[in-house]
């Protein structure tokens, strides 16, 4: 009898989402908890390996996306750009 696939649900989605292609996740009992298995090839479209973190986030079209991204740390990036760049002169002055 053949593995039976669990697909993932995700918002409106039922797979993980990577360059438009799709790829079968797994649920699996962990204890008292439930975990996902991630193929091997997943884990190298995302660029992490065991002990890595991942975040559940919304996506552009309103499902959700597994990202080894943190959204918050990327908006403080952003904040900071912005913040470095409006001060371009200040920071450089204050730097001599």
């Amino acid at each position: 009898m053949g593995e039976r696939r669990v697909p993932v649900k995700l918002a409106r989605r039922n797979y993980m989402r990577y360059n438009d292609s799709m790829i079968s996740l797994k649920l699996t009992q962990i204890g008292n908890s439930v975990g996902l298995v991630l193929p091997k090839e997943a884990l190298a479209k995302l660029g992490v390996e065991k002990g890595d973190i991942l975040y559940l986030v919304d996506g552009p079209d309103g499902g959700q996306m597994i990202s080894p991204y943190n959204p918050e740390v990327a908006r403080q990036i952003a904040l900071g750009e912005e913040i470095m760049s409006d001060y371009r002169d200040t920071l450089r002055a204050l730097a001599k």
